[in-house]
């Protein structure tokens, strides 16, 4: 298959280098020192499941690659609407984009550009980032990667790209009965562990330590929850307490993505984590004071590193 994958990070850089080294073409798009690095020395991807170093065209521009058999669409989520303005160099008539992105509401963004038929969900458990420009650093995680179609039909276009990821060496591919509720289910958890985290400016360890932040991050999932089923996805009702469990597993200095944008300055993903749980439970009728809490203490944050 051709691959384009844009946004070349921690997660799409990881995607691309395993699809390449189990002979698929892949495209890259970048930018930045990431790109000169990309362009100069290669991929190389630091793994927990082994190392991988490739050689892939990259650019910034999408007319250097042409259309695609899928698109793995991987950049921030405050980037979503700009970056889609962009894909239709990419776009041929049955290419799938597959969001691998943090939220609820990527795709609809994306189907609002390019029209629904080519946008599929995807859900990413991995723990991996840019180490250095040109470099993809993979820590843990079973780097599993859930995608499906929004309408949870089995295309021949979704099982070839099930098929493309399940065969490459260090990635667990799963195709979704149901990519609404994978997309709901893990934005459950990534609300109470950014929101936590960012907030208190304490690694998990410290949250799970004392009953007051234990609660907290059970009570921001369990809104999260009632808004997905209020909003109609059939979310598990022992979804939090699962979560409960893998978060009391997690390493104790373990923070979250929110919380290094947060200290370091950089843009931070606050409207499409708890931003957008307050958008969707307005519009169900859904109370959700910790999400709100948690989006107004760090809005000012957010504002300043925009």
């Amino acid at each position: 298959m051709k691959f384009a994958v844009f946004g070349a990070g921690g997660v799409g850089g990881y995607l691309g280098a395993r699809l390449a080294a189990a002979g698929h073409e892949v495209h890259l798009v970048a930018r930045g020192e990431h790109l000169a690095a990309l362009q100069s020395d290669g991929m190389h991807v630091e793994s927990v499941l082994g190392d991988a170093t490739v050689d892939l065209p990259a650019t910034d521009d999408p007319a250097d690659i042409g259309p695609c058999d899928c698109v793995l669409f991987c950049v921030k989520a405050y980037d979503t609407r700009d970056a889609a303005a962009d894909l239709s160099p990419l776009l041929g008539e049955h290419t799938a984009v597959v969001s691998f992105q943090n939220g609820v509401d990527n795709e609809r963004w994306l189907a609002d550009s390019i029209g629904e038929g080519h946008v599929v969900g995807g859900v990413a458990y991995i723990f991996s980032t840019i180490k250095e420009p040109g470099v993809v650093e993979h820590t843990g995680g079973p780097a599993r990667f859930i995608v499906g179609e929004l309408d949870g039909r089995r295309t021949d276009r979704i099982e070839a790209l099930a098929d493309a990821l399940s065969e490459s060496e260090g990635i667990d591919a799963v195709l979704a009965d149901d990519i609404h509720v994978e997309l709901w289910r893990k934005f459950t958890f990534i609300c109470a562990q950014a929101g936590m985290t960012a907030t208190t400016r304490l690694p998990i360890g410290e949250i799970r330590e004392t009953d007051v932040s234990w609660g907290m991050y059970r009570r921001i999932m369990e809104e999260v929850s009632a808004v997905a089923r209020a909003e109609g996805v059939e979310l598990s009702e022992v979804t939090v307490d699962e979560w409960l469990d893998f978060a009391r597993d997690l390493d104790p200095e373990m923070y979250s993505s929110l919380y290094y944008d947060l200290t370091h300055d950089n843009r931070m993903e606050l409207d499409a984590l708890h931003g957008s749980v307050v958008r969707h439970a307005t519009d169900v009728g859904v109370d959700v004071p910790m999400n709100q809490a948690v989006h107004a203490l760090l809005r000012p944050w957010a504002d300043r590193n925009a």
